[in-house]
């Protein structure tokens, strides 16, 4: 059974919260673009860039980085298991820039980790903070968020699941049991 953290309102808040937050932090948006990681991070720096540009009038540059090569855990898959490669598009030069990098949910910090190699790979920026919609805890690597929809305290036998119009065609956060095998 599914308990709900943040419905369709409340992620809209917190959305917008973070988008003054990162519009403040920066002195505007300036030399700044948001790089959603995928698959939901995407969709989440998709509507911070459209709340910033309601906000500013500023059009804030958009780009998404796919970090299935960059994973700790690839090694650990069978051959069975093939990574599937989704891309990586960022449209402009993100050297000297400051990227703010968007993730759904932030738990033990290696998807962060993929994430930033996979952008130093590609230049590199002047800075790189991290924004995401729910910081559940439990870190195994030294990440912390520099702009959080919601702090939620779990334990490590939950799981946090943040369904996106786009592509679950609900907007809501909840959280569940780990079903066991």
């Amino acid at each position: 059974m599914a308990k709900g953290i943040l419905d369709e309102q409340a992620i809209r808040r917190a959305l917008t919260r973070i988008a003054h937050e990162i519009i403040e932090r920066n002195k505007g948006v300036e030399n700044c673009i948001l790089v959603g990681i995928k698959t939901r991070g995407i969709y989440l720096a998709q509507r911070l860039a459209e709340r910033i540009k309601q906000i500013e009038g500023e059009t804030i540059e958009v780009g998404e980085v796919d970090i299935t090569l960059y994973r700790d855990d690839l090694t650990l898959k069978t051959k069975s298991q093939d990574p599937e490669i989704k891309g990586t598009d960022i449209a402009v030069d993100i050297n000297d820039k400051k990227v703010i990098l968007i993730d759904d949910v932030l738990y033990t910090g290696r998807t962060v980790r993929a994430a930033l190699d996979a952008l130093i790979d590609l230049g590199r920026p002047s800075q790189i903070q991290l924004a995401v919609l729910i910081d559940r805890g439990h870190r195994e690597l030294p990440i912390r968020p520099d702009f959080v929809g919601k702090n939620v305290p779990t334990s490590k036998n939950e799981i946090v699941e943040a369904r996106l119009r786009e592509i679950d065609q609900t907007d809501e956060v909840v959280i569940k049991q780990k079903t066991s095998l």
